[in-house]
């Protein structure tokens, strides 16, 4: 498994690799989120850098030059940790973390160590750990080299390779139970939506801290944890509402999505999505004051098609118009598209006046049909 420090002190610093001139400016925006991420898991950012570079370094992902630097920096900054914006190697985390003297994480395991820490049903503790576990399996070959390197001679390799041997198969037996214990959870939820074939189902989707939840609380009139921090919601939650609809109408708030999301974390939670992918209706909420928010929209498309979701019809919900003065949505969307203050209730009624009339052609479809 995954240990995790203790994050009260946790000070870092951020590092992002461009592969070109051209790419900094999208890798300091990535940066800017790995910022809300760190903050999300209780550390504090204490300085970034970015290097320009062709291609990472086998060794250290960047260059030794870059290394030394860091070295130097991070007594000075207070850091006592490094957070780089992509994924690395074994070989590459364990080199950084002795030549800089520091803990050294990637994306992955900050996005991981958030999703442990928020994970609050059953089915998304076990989705978790099971993503843990997957990220954990092939980086134990590593770490037994990493071992037999530091302590060598005799006694560093026989037992070792065994050692190695009985780790790996416990971590594949509990994937497997962990799996078995989640099929048998997909069945109930498959059970479930079953029931609610004669019921009009809308998810509400989109990047992580788009106002989601906020906005699910304004149309059912629930009470689901808010917090102005990516990954509050990971846990589907489903109301049913039948006042001021012709039929039951089924809201799904949903986890967000965000780029580079580990793909052990994709597979894992793929049940929780498939309430988006068996929805009648989407809400896209779209974060109106993010200066990114095109590119996050055209990620959560990404994901939708990923999830055999692209084809459903859905809404475009521009959310946070009290933070933004004088919003206008792209072109190609402003006919579809809905400008809320989910926070407020500005804007709301008009959302549901489209819920609605698509319960009322639900409605009609499903009497013809039976």
């Amino acid at each position: 498994m995954i240990e995790y420090a203790n994050t009260d002190t946790e000070k870092a610093l951020l590092v992002g690799l461009a592969r070109d001139a051209r790419q900094r400016n999208d890798v300091e925006a990535s940066l800017d989120e790995l910022a809300q991420l760190t903050y999300s898991a209780n550390a504090r950012v204490v300085g970034r850098r970015v290097q320009t570079k062709e291609r990472p370094n086998p060794a250290f992902y960047i260059g030794s030059g870059l290394v030394g630097e860091l070295k130097e920096q991070l007594p000075l900054l207070g850091g006592n940790c490094v957070i780089f914006d992509d994924a690395l190697t074994p070989a590459q985390q364990r080199n950084l973390e002795s030549e800089l003297g520091v803990k050294v994480i990637d994306r992955p395991v900050l996005i991981l160590d958030i999703f442990a820490t928020r994970a609050r049903t059953a089915a998304a503790r076990l989705q978790v750990e099971l993503a843990q576990l997957e990220y954990t399996l092939p980086r134990l070959t590593g770490a037994w080299v990493h071992f037999s390197r530091q302590y060598g001679g005799i006694g560093a390799k026989g037992p070792g390779e065994t050692q190695l041997e009985i780790d790996r198969r416990q971590v594949r037996t509990k994937i497997a139970h962990l799996k078995q214990r989640l099929e048998k959870l997909g069945r109930q939820r498959t059970t479930q939506r079953k029931r609610r074939q004669n019921l009009y189902k809308v998810a509400l989707v989109g990047y992580t801290n788009a106002g989601k939840s906020t906005l699910f609380n304004q149309l059912t009139k629930a009470k689901v944890r808010t917090e102005d921090m990516l990954f509050t919601t990971l846990d589907s939650t489903t109301r049913v509402m039948s006042a001021g609809y012709p039929c039951h109408v089924v809201f799904s708030d949903t986890v967000g999505f965000i780029k580079k999301l580990p793909h052990e974390l994709v597979e894992s939670f793929k049940s929780t999505l498939e309430e988006v992918s068996t929805a009648d209706l989407l809400l896209q909420i779209v974060d109106s004051s993010d200066p990114n928010y095109r590119e996050r929209m055209e990620h959560t498309r990404q994901v939708l098609s990923e999830i055999g979701a692209d084809d459903i019809p859905y809404l475009l919900v521009f959310n946070k118009i009290d933070v933004v003065a004088d919003f206008h949505p792209p072109e190609s969307n402003s006919n579809g598209a809905f400008l809320v203050s989910a926070l407020h209730a500005r804007g709301i009624s008009a959302v549901q006046a489209e819920i609605l009339a698509g319960s009322q052609r639900f409605l009609s479809r499903f009497h013809k049909h039976f």
